[in-house]
């Protein structure tokens, strides 16, 4: 486990309203890997009384953008897809788990799975980043 993909995140997670807003807790992190979790509560679902794919994607982006920062370079989205494959429903908890395959100087490719608490997966991600300058903590 790396220290300092922890300290990325801490940095990262203290700027991120948006994963604040939506309770999203960092569970696990090292370099190119980071675990997330969100309860499903009942303002994040659809008219279809399950969880909003906003959402979804929302909980996926959150890992990916974790562990494309989780060396200290600052790294954006350039592209991502996912595929919803079974619903969320109101209490569950899904988790998100981000893991690299591939990271270049400039670019990266992850794949992230979203489970449910059964450990049924709920939706597939494939996020590819890009390195941006500086770094996350804003340290040299």
């Amino acid at each position: 486990m790396s220290h300092n993909a922890w300290h990325n995140a801490r940095v990262m997670y203290e700027n991120d309203a948006c994963s604040q807003a939506l309770g999203i807790d960092i569970v696990e992190m090292d370099e190119g890997y980071a675990m997330v979790t969100m309860t499903v509560l009942p303002q994040m679902l659809n008219g279809h009384q399950t969880c909003h794919g906003g959402q979804i994607f929302s909980l996926a982006d959150t890992a990916f953008a974790y562990a494309c920062n989780s060396q200290g370079l600052a790294a954006v989205a350039s592209a991502c897809t996912i595929d919803f494959l079974r619903p969320g429903k109101a209490g569950d908890k899904l988790t998100a788990t981000a893991r690299v395959k591939h990271q270049g100087n400039i670019a990266g490719v992850y794949d992230i799975e979203i489970v449910n608490q059964h450990q049924k997966t709920v939706a597939l991600f494939r996020g590819k980043s890009y390195r941006i300058g500086g770094s996350v903590t804003g340290e040299a």
